[in-house]
């Protein structure tokens, strides 16, 4: 009987990884091609010009502070509102924890359509402009586009992380005499790393490809509020389709490799990034 049994077990078995196997790489497969299809498209004068170009450096370089400040000021944000919506539970905590979800759903045009509302037609916002601290049209403007559309994956990943420590080691530090401060900085934080390193890589790739709000909220002023995604629309609405092309494929590239350092130096996360 055992023996009649073990080859449709093992038939079984080899069937199911097969299964994950083929589809994991007719995914990998897909996207293998479609760079390919991107990479062959790009020609060599294409190429000189995404090297030489000081619009493209200009673009590189704005996107990549822009970006990196972006998610330094959301994680200034992230991590006490992602241990406050994990530890404790308020009046409207339902509310704000579903606020903070709302950016990541709706689409990015309404950010950039929200934010030139209030800085233009509310009264406060004209305020806040007319105090010298202006936004709109301006490459401050950036760095709020990128946190208005991506501070919520800060938030979210620290609440996850905080979420994965255990309350037991908090109590156990607080009795030993930390304060609620050292308990904090020696236990919870260093616990929830990985947790917010992930949503730190989240924050910052989200905020590099930020287009559509930026459109709207800064526009597309060359070497004042352009960064990679918006020199990419730039070259195509004037028909340079290969230059458009291998500034995407420079975008591409920088992220990637931007993403794989922060994974090493962040190491697993909670969330599996």
């Amino acid at each position: 009987m055992q023996f009649t049994q073990q080859p449709v077990q093992s038939l079984s078995g080899n069937i199911f990884v097969a299964t994950f196997i083929f589809i994991s790489l007719s995914f990998l497969s897909f996207g293998v091609l479609l760079l390919f299809a991107d990479i062959t498209f790009i020609n060599a004068e294409a190429i000189k010009w995404v090297f030489t170009s000081k619009e493209t450096h200009h673009a590189l370089w704005m996107s990549l502070w822009t970006s990196t400040l972006t998610t330094m000021i959301a994680l200034f944000f992230a991590i006490p509102m992602g241990y406050a919506l994990s530890r404790y539970r308020f009046p409207g905590h339902i509310f704000v924890d579903t606020a903070v979800d709302l950016p990541i759903v709706f689409p990015p045009l309404v950010a950039g359509m929200t934010l030139l509302v209030f800085f233009s037609h509310t009264s406060i916002g004209r305020w806040i402009e007319d105090m010298g601290l202006e936004f709109v049209l301006q490459p401050k403007g950036i760095v709020l586009c990128q946190f208005a559309l991506s501070a919520s994956f800060a938030i979210r990943s620290a609440k996850v992380a905080f979420d994965d420590v255990d309350t037991r080691y908090e109590h156990v530090a607080l009795t030993l005499g930390c304060s609620p401060w050292r308990s904090f900085f020696k236990v919870s934080l260093p616990l929830a790393k990985g947790g917010i390193t992930a949503g730190a890589i989240l924050t910052w790739a989200r905020a590099f490809g930020i287009f559509g709000p930026l459109m709207i909220f800064v526009g597309t002023f060359r070497g004042r509020t352009e960064v990679l995604s918006t020199t990419i629309y730039l070259e195509q609405s004037v028909g340079r389709l290969e230059n458009a092309m291998a500034i995407s494929m420079l975008l591409i590239i920088v992220a990637a490799c931007v993403l794989i350092f922060m994974r090493r130096i962040g190491g697993r996360s909670s969330i599996g990034l």
